[in-house]
C-alpha cells in the first residue's frame, strides 16, 4: 500500500514506506537502546540489530579495514614496488582521466614524495587515446621507466601491457576483470574473476590505500621504518569513493567517515583550492564531494587537459593549488553547458522510445563523449532505469552507462562486448563504458536492454519515493540531525534518511529565483518548521503550495542545517508533497 495513502503525489511519484518487518526492528532498536526512534528508523533499514547499534554508530577503521593480503598479487604487488623505492628506480604512474583515477595517482605521488622519490604522472586524453593504457604511451614509459603502476585501468589491457617492453607493470584496479589477465608483474583487483567479490565495492583508490597499507606493513617487517601516515591520506579516498559512486557500506563507509574528518584540516593544497572556488563554507559532507568538488576535478578529463585533476590532488604548492583550482571551475562552467544541451536532447530522445523500459538510451550525433557519463546520471536518477548515452562520430559511437541498485551494469556490457556486439566496453556494477559500431548499435541496445531486465531493471516504479518514517516539526531538532549523522555518511547504497510529515499547513511561500519555493509549515500544535524545495517550479509542487489556499499537505524531504549569515536552523529539504 501507498505510504499515508499518496498514490500519486504532486511531482507524480508514488510514495513507499518502510516494511512492517522494519518497522518492528526500528521498534526493537530505539526500546533497547534509547536512541530517538528516526535514528531507529534509519538504523533499522539498514539492517542494523540493537546490540550493533553503537558499534555501527562509531565504526572504527582498523576494525573494518580488511587484510589487503586478501587480495590475489597483493604481496608480490607491493614487494615489487618497494624495491623499487629502495633501489631508486624509475616509476610512472598510468592513471584514468576520472576523479578516482585522479586520486589514486595522488595517493602514490603523494606517498612517494614522502618517501623522498618522484613519480611521472601520465594521463591519457579521452578523446585521442580514450580509457585505460595504450600501447604508444605504455611504449614510451617503458622506454624511460623501470616500473609502470596503472591505477583505476588496466585489468583488460592485454596488448597495451604486452607493449610496456623493459619495465614490468602493476595494476590497481576495480573494474571487472576478463576471463584472462593481462601480463603484468601483478594484477591486484577485487573485481577480477578469480576474486570471492567481498571487496568488489572498493573504488581503485581504496585499492591503493589496501596496497600502501600492505607495503608499510613490508617496510615494518624489513625494519625500513613506518614510512608516510597513511590516515592523513585518507581525503583522497574518500573524495574517489563518494565521486565514483561506490556503496558506502562496510569499510567504504569508514573509509568516508574518517576521510572527512581529514579534509576538515584543509591541509591538501589541492581540496582546500578547490572547496574555496566552490564556495563550500561549512565542514564537507558527501554532498560537497559529490556535487561540488567531485565535478570540478573530473572537469579537466572530461572537456580540458586530462592530468588537471590529478595534479591538482598531489600538489603541495598553494600558488599551483589556486591557478589548478580556478581553471578546473571555469572548465566546469563549460562543461555544464555542454551537458545542459546533450541532457535535453537525451532526454527527448529515451522519451519518445519509452522511459518504463529496462533499459533507457540516447545516442546523438557529435556528442562530447566528457559528457555522456554525466546526462546518463540524469537519465538513471529521473527514470530509476539503468541509462546510456553515447556520441556518435563517424562509424562509431562512444557511450557511458550509468546502473541502479541491484543491476550489474559493467557484467552486462563485458558480455555484450564478448559477443561482438560492441568493439569493446567494460566498467563496474554502477557505471560501464562502450564502444560500439554505428550499424550495430540499435542490435547493441536491444540485447543489453534484455540482459538488464533478467537482474529485474525495469521492475522497480519510476515514481516510487522511498520513506524511512513519519516525524512531526516538533521533532526536528539539532540533536536529531546530530544523531542521525552518526548513522552516516550517506550516499550510493546508503541513502539519506527521508520522512513524510502528515497533515501540514503552509503558513508562508515565497518563490526563490527561477524555480526555488522558500516556506514554513506547521501543524496543528503551532509547531512550525521552515523548508526550502529546489526546483518546484518545474513540476505541479510549487505552484500547488505557494497557492495553497488553506489547504493541508503531507511533506516529504531531508532534515539538514541551513548555514546563513552565521545562524544556524533546522530546515526541511522539501522533495515531494501531497493533499492531504
Amino acid at each position: 500500500m501507498a505510504y499515508l495513502g499518496v498514490e500519486r503525489s504532486l511531482t507524480c511519484r508514488r510514495w513507499v514506506g518502510p516494511s512492517v518487518e522494519t518497522e518492528r526492528a526500528a521498534e526493537a532498536i530505539a526500546q533497547q537502546t534509547g536512541l530517538p526512534r528516526p535514528l531507529a528508523q534509519v538504523l533499522a533499514r539498514s539492517g542494523v540489530p540493537p546490540h550493533e547499534a553503537e558499534s555501527y554508530l562509531s565504526p572504527r577503521l582498523r576494525d573494518l579495514l580488511p587484510d589487503p593480503r586478501r587480495l590475489k598479487d597483493m604481496e608480490k604487488a607491493a614487494a615489487r614496488f618497494l624495491s623499487a623505492v629502495r633501489r631508486n628506480e624509475r616509476i610512472a604512474v598510468f592513471a584514468d582521466y576520472d576523479v578516482d583515477g585522479g586520486a589514486s595517482a595522488a595517493l602514490l605521488i603523494d606517498w612517494l614524495r614522502q618517501m623522498g622519490r618522484a613519480a611521472t604522472l601520465y594521463v591519457p586524453d579521452r578523446i585521442d587515446e580514450g580509457y585505460g593504457p595504450n600501447a604508444p604511451a605504455m611504449r614510451d614509459l617503458a622506454a624511460r621507466h623501470d616500473l609502470i603502476v596503472c591505477v583505476d585501468c588496466g585489468t583488460l589491457s592485454h596488448d597495451a601491457i604486452a607493449a610496456a617492453r623493459g619495465a614490468e607493470v602493476i595494476v590497481l584496479d576495480h573494474h571487472l576483470g576478463g576471463e584472462t589477465l593481462p601480463p603484468a608483474h601483478a594484477v591486484v583487483n577485487p573485481n577480477r574473476q578469480d576474486e570471492d567479490g567481498d571487496l568488489g565495492q572498493l573504488c581503485a583508490a581504496g585499492v591503493v590505500f589496501l596496497f600502501l597499507v600492505e607495503t608499510r606493513r613490508q617496510m615494518r617487517a624489513a625494519e625500513l621504518g613506518e614510512g608516510p601516515d597513511l590516515m592523513a591520506m585518507l581525503d583522497l579516498v574518500a573524495l574517489a569513493t563518494v565521486a565514483d559512486v561506490a556503496p558506502l557500506t562496510g569499510v567504504n563507509r569508514a573509509l568516508v567517515r574518517q576521510g572527512l574528518e581529514v579534509m576538515r584540516r584543509r591541509a591538501r593544497p589541492g581540496l582546500a583550492a578547490l572547496a574555496d572556488v566552490a564556495r563550500m563554507d561549512t565542514a564537507p559532507n558527501t554532498y560537497h564531494l559529490g556535487f561540488l568538488l567531485g565535478p570540478r576535478v573530473n572537469a579537466g578529463g572530461r572537456i580540458g587537459k586530462a592530468d588537471l585533476g590529478a595534479r591538482l590532488l598531489s600538489t603541495t604548492s598553494t600558488a599551483e593549488a589556486a591557478a589548478l583550482a580556478q581553471r578546473l571551475n571555469q572548465l566546469n562552467e563549460e562543461r555544464r553547458a555542454i551537458e545542459d544541451a546533450v541532457r535535453a536532447a537525451a532526454l527527448e530522445q529515451a522519451e519518445s522510445r519509452g522511459l518504463d523500459a529496462p533499459l533507457v538510451w540516447a545516442a546523438g550525433e557529435g556528442w562530447h563523449p566528457g559528457v555522456v557519463g554525466i546526462v546518463a546520471s540524469r537519465l538513471k536518477e529521473a527514470t530509476n532505469r539503468p541509462a546510456v548515452v553515447i556520441g556518435l562520430d563517424g562509424d562509431e559511437g562512444k557511450g557511458s552507462g550509468r546502473s541502479i541498485a541491484g543491476v550489474d551494469l559493467g557484467a552486462s556490457v563485458q558480455r555484450l562486448a564478448a559477443e561482438g556486439l560492441l568493439l569493446k566496453g567494460g566498467g563496474h556494477r554502477m557505471a560501464a563504458g562502450l564502444t560500439v559500431a554505428r550499424d550495430r548499435l540499435e542490435a547493441a541496445m536491444t540485447r543489453l536492454a534484455e540482459l538488464l531486465a533478467r537482474q529485474g531493471a525495469g521492475r522497480a516504479g519510476p515514481a516510487d519515493l522511498r520513506l524511512d518514517g513519519l516525524m512531526m516539526p516538533r521533532a526536528a531538532t539539532h540533536e536529531l540531525i546530530a544523531d542521525l549523522d552518526r548513522a552516516g555518511p550517506f550516499g550510493q547504497g546508503a541513502p539519506s534518511p527521508r520522512f513524510a510529515l502528515p497533515s501540514l499547513v503552509v503558513r508562508h511561500a515565497r518563490q526563490v529565483g527561477d524555480s526555488h519555493l522558500k516556506l514554513t509549515l506547521a501543524d496543528d500544535s503551532g509547531a512550525a518548521l521552515d523548508a526550502i524545495a529546489f526546483r518546484a517550479f518545474d513540476s505541479d509542487l510549487g505552484p500547488a503550495l505557494a497557492n495553497h489556499g488553506g489547504a493541508r499537505f503531507h511533506v516529504a524531504g531531508r532534515l539538514e542545517i541551513n548555514h546563513f549569515r552565521g545562524q544556524q536552523r533546522v530546515q526541511l529539504r522539501l522533495e515531494d508533497a501531497a493533499r492531504a
